[in-house]
């Protein structure tokens, strides 16, 4: 009965930036932990940025300093600005929240 849905991906170029949004629908508590997870073609989904009910946050080595995940609690929607991107965050990025994942949005870094 939750519905999340992604927004913001697409092409940049190395160095670029993005701002990735998902915003969330139906029976998803406004306090949810939340998270922001990747899938490069051939290989695992992997966990890239997350936020706690509380507001904690937490990021994979290889984008700490460059990703900030934040959240607007009264529109239930939270986001991932992506700054100095590499050609090695080229990935579908899901948003995840319990007991939902979004259906992804293409971030394609390239020249």
């Amino acid at each position: 009965q939750v519905q999340l849905v992604e927004s913001g991906g697409g092409l940049v170029q190395p160095g670029g930036s993005l701002r990735l949004s998902c915003a969330a629908s139906g029976s998803l508590p406004s306090n949810s932990a939340m998270a922001w997870y990747r899938q490069a073609p051939g290989k695992q989904r992997e966990s890239v940025a997350f936020i706690a009910s509380y507001g904690t946050t937490t990021y994979t080595d290889s984008v700490k300093g460059r990703f900030t995940i934040s959240r607007d609690n009264a529109k239930n929607t939270v986001f991932l600005q992506m700054n100095s991107l590499k050609p090695e965050d080229t990935a579908v990025y899901y948003c995840w929240a319990p007991g939902a994942w979004g259906r992804g949005t293409q971030v394609t870094v390239s020249s």
